[in-house]
């Protein structure tokens, strides 16, 4: 592990000097792209162990790319990423250094309709079960999940997320959401108690970093917790489960919004509480498994209800 560390070390430092001695990069173009790459490789490292360059292949950026689509970001940051990562891996290409390049035939993700991740209640419950209380951060943890499924936020809407943004005595919160848009969305008791205790125990014993006193969601340093600090809570919380499923923050948004279309919610309802400005968005939410698309039937239809008033059987 050591050894492919140090070989990543020296590719990112060669391939720095190689931007700005031939590339005449600006100091802040060249610090975005080292941000970037040292984002991939915190992601190889996060999902597997870092692995040697020459054995990434197309399916790891492809990962990376929903990794990025999960912690809600732009396209436009997305683009130069990959862009950013095009470049690195051509220099390698020119150094001999790899056989061919991963990102060759790599494409930006399109806005499409596949069915997204979803957990079954009991995976959740799991997963809450598995955060130890007892250790620093414990309540914080339970209180991240609880308010990802109790209220379907987005990734960047928890860590936005501010004390200021709670209204009080009313079982609400006051989401920003994309576009700076607000919108009240309601939590239910369990996920509201577990904010609660998070804010009246540890959160209330932290230092905080001056400029970070409104926010809710706090790292050990006291300052506001990262997006990608939220994803590696998820994924070691799962890992403790026994969820083999690959999750992120935004699992919990999807099985929000399918656990309350499945239990008979209002479409319009589960759009507004999403955040969604077209309906057509949250048309996904309807993707019901067929058993439970066949009981429906067999339930509220009315042919069948006189068959079953009738004991026939199908």
């Amino acid at each position: 592990m050591g050894n492919k560390s140090n070989s990543w070390n020296n590719y990112i430092v060669d391939y720095q000097s190689f931007l700005f001695a031939e590339k005449s990069l600006s100091k802040s173009t060249l610090e975005a792209y080292m941000h970037d790459l040292n984002l991939f490789i915190r992601f190889l490292t996060m999902e597997d162990g870092l692995p040697d360059v020459n054995s990434l292949t197309h399916k790891h950026l492809v990962r990376f790319l929903k990794f990025l689509n999960d912690l809600d970001m732009a396209e436009t940051s997305q683009a130069r990423i990959i862009s950013g990562l095009r470049s690195f891996f051509s220099f390698l290409l020119l150094d001999d250094l790899i056989d061919e390049s991963p990102a060759e035939l790599i494409e930006l993700p399109k806005n499409s309709r596949r069915l997204p991740d979803v957990l079954q209640p009991e995976e959740i419950e799991r997963i809450l079960a598995a955060i130890d209380l007892s250790k620093p951060n414990g309540h914080r943890d339970k209180a991240i999940i609880e308010t990802l499924y109790g209220g379907g936020l987005r990734v960047s809407e928890l860590v936005g997320l501010k004390i200021s943004n709670l209204v009080e005595n009313s079982g609400l919160i006051n989401v920003i959401g994309k576009g700076n848009k607000q919108r009240l969305v309601p939590l239910g008791d369990e996920a509201f108690s577990a904010l609660q205790l998070y804010l009246d125990g540890e959160r209330s014993v932290s230092k905080i970093v001056h400029g970070n006193e409104d926010y809710i969601f706090l790292n050990h340093l006291g300052s506001v917790l990262s997006r990608i600090s939220v994803f590696t809570i998820v994924k070691k919380l799962a890992v403790a489960a026994g969820i083999r499923k690959r999750i992120s923050p935004h699992t919990f948004r999807h099985s929000f919004a399918t656990h309350l279309v499945e239990g008979g919610a209002d479409l319009r309802a589960v759009q507004i509480m999403l955040g969604h400005s077209s309906i057509s968005t949250t048309e996904i939410y309807t993707h019901l498994d067929t058993d439970f698309l066949r009981s429906t039937i067999l339930l509220y239809h009315p042919l069948n209800k006189r068959h079953r008033n009738q004991n026939v059987k199908f």
